[in-house]
This record gives structure tokens, sequence and C-alpha cells, in this order.
């Protein structure tokens, strides 16, 4: 018996041994006394060979999970007749996960391929952005769009450089900055025309535009009569004929 024991011990002290969790027994520890009443050593065989046992029993719990989880992932995979077997190893465990692990890497690799209604709805959705109406239609526009692109992009950096404006500033500061621009040049166009007219209100404006709208239809008139009268067709030969007249 002690050999036996002493065997069962050194398995528990060889290094392939998995390590000890110790807890409390189940049952009553069994103390195992030499002849001359002493402890022999081994009392700590029971609990650990207890809780290997335990641990055994819990693979087939493991295996019953995996076994379910595997029938959700891999429903189409046909069920092994050992499954049922009393005696579960860590290798049929190994192969379940095994087998999950795959399929799950399979979906990742598979999900970064586009399937084929997605490629259709990306065909259908260009369509209709850029207005095509056929399928041979969409290499010509995407062709033009892809021309347009470079053209508005070349026209956005030129803008950016002309107003000194940071390469990556925002079409809506390009479009802000232009149109301060617009106001500083209409803003110098209307003093340019205050001055051609000599005020500097808007009212002054308005009454030498009317005063004009008076006068210029007479004097129109007066002219037209002068180059009848005097026989020419000119402005400038009005002068001269009339001189010659005194």
């Amino acid at each position: 018996v002690l050999k036996v024991l002493s065997r069962i011990d050194s398995i528990l002290q060889s290094p392939r041994a998995p390590p000890l969790i110790y807890r409390r027994s189940k049952g009553p520890v069994q103390n195992y006394i030499k002849e001359n009443g002493q402890e022999c050593g081994f009392e700590h065989l029971p609990l650990t060979i207890e809780m290997w046992a335990d641990q055994l029993m819990a693979l087939k719990d493991l295996h019953r999970s995996l076994r379910k989880l595997s029938v959700e992932l891999l429903p189409w995979h046909t069920a092994d007749p050992q499954d049922n077997r009393e005696s579960i190893r860590v290798e049929d465990l190994q192969f379940t996960v095994d087998a999950i692990l795959e399929e799950i890497e399979n979906k990742e690799k598979n999900s970064q391929t586009p399937s084929l209604p997605t490629l259709f709805a990306i065909v259908s959705h260009f369509q209709k952005l850029f207005d095509v109406n056929s399928l041979s239609g969409i290499y010509p526009r995407m062709n033009e769009v892809y021309t347009k692109l470079g053209e508005m992009t070349n026209a956005m950096r030129n803008l950016h450089e002309l107003l000194g404006l940071d390469s990556s500033a925002p079409p809506t500061v390009v479009v802000d900055t232009v149109g301060k621009l617009c106001d500083i040049t209409n803003e110098n166009v209307t003093e340019q025309v205050q001055q051609l007219l000599g005020t500097q209100h808007i009212h002054s404006i308005i009454n030498k535009l009317e005063e004009h709208d008076c006068f210029f239809p007479r004097f129109q008139a007066l002219i037209q009569d002068l180059l009848c009268l005097l026989e020419i067709s000119n402005l400038d030969d009005i002068l001269p004929a009339v001189q010659n007249l005194k």
C-alpha cells in the first residue's frame, strides 16, 4: 500500500502534474498512520485526487456548453456520435474550440469582401447621384466626375494661393473670403460713382439721374433737328456748319 501511495504522491509532485487547488474536502479526510502511530505524509492525497475527479467531471459540463455554442455558430456541422460518450478528453474540447475559432476567422475574412447585393446597391446609388440611366454609362460618367473633380481641386488650390489661405482651409472659408473681396470692390465702385457725379449721398445721385432723364430727351430732339436743318449726319459737323452760316 505504501508503494502505491508513494507512486501516487510522486505523480502528484511531478512537473507534469497540474497546479493544486486547495479547498475543503466534501468528505472526511483519511489520515494514513504508520504502525508506530505517526502520520505517514500522504494526508494530501485524498484532497488532491478528489479535486482532480471534480475537474474531470466538470469537463463534461464544459463540453456540453461548447457543443451548444458550436450548434449556434456551426449549425451545418453534424453531431459526432462520440459526443455522448461518458469519457471526455481535452483533445475533444480543443477540437471544438478550434472549429469555432476557424469559423469566426473565416467570417471576418469574408466580411471584408462586399457581397453582390452590396455591390449592386453601390452601383444603383452612383446612378442616382450622377443621373446615369444605364450600366454602360457608368464608366464615362466616372471619368467625367474625375475630370471635374480635378478641375475643382486645381481651382480651389489656386484660390487658396491667391487669397493667402492655408491649404487646409475648407471651401466655406474660401467663399467667405471671396465674398468679403466682392464687398470691398462694390464699396470702391460706389465711391468712384460718387466722385464721378460729384455727390456723396445716394439721394443726390437719384436727383441727378432724374434731371438727366428730363434733360436728355429734349437735348436729343434739338440735336436731331439741327442735323436735319443743316443736312449733316455727324455731331462733330454741327459747329462748323453753324459757323459757315455767319
